[in-house]
């Protein structure tokens, strides 16, 4: 493999700015086909991005010869049919976040891609852009002393589309696997794993406040990293304000960061602020599809894969209260 040419199933949303055009704008990457269950809307698709050939079958595209990478952007219901089925193909997997619907049918697709010796990947992308990694040197370096404790708040006001009670996939746990929290709380939860180390014990509770729809719309938990270190975190989706605010507090400071807004991040030392603005990229996956373009030419690192995902998976179901025989 000389240039790593995807097909994406799925050109929803996520795919018009921020992943789709990453693919070609990536070094020695390109964007060969596209697949979506509407005809007209997968070759509106293609003509809007320069992509040659669409499909309106999953199939299709995975046996496409000219792709020998699949983007799976589905929602999360079908992560685990279309990988199992790239694998089977012998193409190397990038899944959309959250990784599956739980965590067995995450090891599900490891062991497929496993078997099947090709390596799976998943869009916690945060990992791989610049402002996020400044915050990892920081700790790294001991920028704030021992971590004392991490506290996670996310707080959105009610979306219109389920005040209007119009169907919505993110709030179908038959399709999302949980409310907003399985979209946005997973790449919390990810994130603080990518800094600290993986959640050991964790323990949450859910509400459903608002009654729009009939996931949770408010979550609570608490977490223990392997040395002991503690936080928490709540995610409110039924509010009227909004917030977004991550602390890791050590014993010689404080970072402050949001996940999803362009506010810098906050280093506190004695008293004295850092402002630490670092702008996100025009397209917010392309520092980690280049770290997975380069992985399948060179075999360099990549710093998300179904096995860090797999751990995501893990604290989340724990929070949600599903059973999970292997955790």
């Amino acid at each position: 493999m000389d240039q790593v040419r995807w097909g994406i199933i799925g050109c929803g949303n996520v795919t018009e700015v921020k992943s789709g055009p990453a693919f070609r704008k990536a070094e020695h990457s390109s964007l060969v086909a596209v697949m979506r269950r509407s005809t007209e809307m997968a070759r509106d698709y293609a003509e809007r991005h320069g992509v040659d050939r669409w499909y309106d079958d999953a199939v299709r595209l995975i046996h496409d010869p000219e792709v020998n990478a699949v983007y799976i952007a589905t929602p999360p219901a079908s992560h685990k049919q279309y990988t199992l089925a790239a694998a089977a193909a012998g193409k190397p997997v990038y899944v959309e976040k959250p990784m599956a619907l739980s965590a067995v049918e995450c090891r599900e697709m490891i062991a497929a891609c496993r078997n099947a010796k090709v390596p799976l990947f998943v869009a916690y992308y945060r990992r791989a852009q610049p402002r996020f990694l400044k915050i990892r040197e920081l700790l790294d370096k001991g920028a704030i002393g021992r971590i004392k404790k991490v506290d996670m708040q996310l707080h959105k006001p009610v979306q219109e589309v389920d005040r209007l009670g119009r169907e919505n996939w993110r709030v179908n746990p038959e399709i999302a696997g949980c409310g907003y929290f399985c979209d946005l709380g997973s790449h919390m939860l990810d994130l603080i794993q990518f800094f600290l180390g993986e959640i050991e014990w964790v323990e949450g509770e859910t509400w459903n406040v608002g009654g729009l729809y009939t996931a949770e719309d408010e979550v609570a938990a608490r977490f223990e990293f392997a040395y002991g270190l503690r936080g928490n975190g709540h995610w409110s989706f039924h509010g009227d304000h909004h917030m977004d605010l991550t602390v890791i507090e050590g014993e010689r400071g404080r970072i402050s960061y949001s996940h999803f807004t362009e506010a810098p991040v906050m280093l506190e030392r004695k008293g004295r602020f850092e402002v630490i603005d670092i702008p996100q990229p025009e397209h917010v996956q392309q520092p980690l599809i280049q770290q997975i373009v380069d992985h399948l030419l060179t075999g360099t690192a990549v710093a998300s894969t179904g096995a860090t995902a797999l751990a995501t998976a893990e604290v989340m179901d724990r929070i949600l209260g599903r059973v999970d025989p292997e955790s």
